[in-house]
């Protein structure tokens, strides 16, 4: 009977006493089995890994060594997607090195309208925040280049400034730099990337293709090439004024180029587009289109054009000199 209420070692006292087994406890130090013991081991180098050492692409979004996208051009090496450019980085893309001298970078955009949204800020100061943003005064950069050692006149797009809009000062920076083409006899090259005519200025927008398309009629007269290149996008009065009225209409792959957007030309027809509506390689195969030329390849397929264009050009002049005499 003794043994029945025998207290078990392992058991805590009722009398709060400390067993046998708590004072062993106590004894030994705690946890040591789980001790490390101290390592001689160097501790690796900690390494700074830049935050932008990958980019993803738009298109497929996979990852891409940055400095791999820059050497490239700011072209998906998985997809071939030609990721959008500023106006500053076509000049570097295609201008000889130190070779481009802006014109008119001054001039500044009015508010003959009057132009008010609910929406948005009044339209001056939407145009200031615009050109604080963008670093630019306008949505078209202009300006006389070489390219290949050849000298053209230049007038670039940028997107970023207002979706690449046509506005006043958009059309009377490009009507000067056609003009002075003219007068020095040199060939103009259009690099597009717009939503079309800038709403905030109505009609004067407008205003501008038949101001710019009288401009470029003027060099086919005097048989000077325009050459034009579509970018994404290209849509809207851009497309349907001056970027058409080329001697040879270029485009990179893939570019989306219309009028109005295929999401309002399905609303409005209330028909499903075919695959591949609107882009650079629907407009080749139905004409729209002479040439695409991937980015990497323009600036020297340009230089091939301007050589081409100047060489018949001169034939042709000497060739009426000599009819004439």
């Amino acid at each position: 009977m003794r043994d029945l209420f025998r207290r078990n070692p392992k058991q805590p006292d009722v009398a709060g006493n400390k067993t046998d087994s708590d004072t062993t406890k106590d004894n030994a130090p705690m946890f040591s089995w789980n001790r490390q013991q101290p390592s001689n081991k160097p501790v690796p180098e900690q390494h700074n890994i830049p935050d932008d050492l990958w980019i993803k692409c738009t298109k497929c979004h996979e990852l891409i060594y940055t400095k791999e996208f820059e050497i490239n051009k700011k072209v998906c090496s998985k997809c071939n997607y030609h990721t959008r450019l500023s106006a500053r980085e076509r000049v570097t893309l295609l201008a000889d090195d130190d070779s481009f001298e802006e014109m008119d970078a001054g001039l500044i955009n009015a508010d003959p309208l009057g132009f008010v949204s609910i929406a948005e800020p009044p339209y001056p100061q939407k145009m200031a925040q615009t050109r604080k943003k963008t670093g630019e005064n306008e949505a078209l950069i202009t300006g006389l280049c070489k390219i290949n050692g050849k000298p053209i006149a230049l007038a670039i797009c940028n997107f970023a400034f207002q979706g690449g809009s046509m506005g006043s000062v958009f059309g009377e920076k490009m009507a000067r730099v056609v003009e002075k083409a003219i007068e020095k006899r040199i060939p103009v090259v259009t690099i597009s990337a717009s939503g079309g005519a800038r709403m905030h200025e109505g009609l004067f927008s407008l205003m501008q293709l038949g101001k710019i398309s009288v401009a470029f009629a003027r060099l086919g007269q005097l048989r000077l090439p325009h050459f034009s290149v579509f970018t994404d996008p290209t849509l809207g009065g851009v497309t349907a004024s001056y970027a058409s009225v080329a001697d040879v209409i270029i485009a990179e792959p893939g570019a989306l180029i219309g009028f109005a957007g295929p999401r309002v030309i399905e609303q409005t027809t209330k028909q499903k587009l075919p695959p591949g509506f609107q882009t650079a390689e629907f407009m080749l195969e139905h004409g729209m289109v002479d040439l695409i030329v991937p980015r990497r390849e323009l600036k020297d397929s340009i230089a091939n054009l301007v050589n081409l264009y100047m060489l018949a050009h001169s034939r042709s002049y000497s060739h009426e000199v000599a009819y004439a005499g």
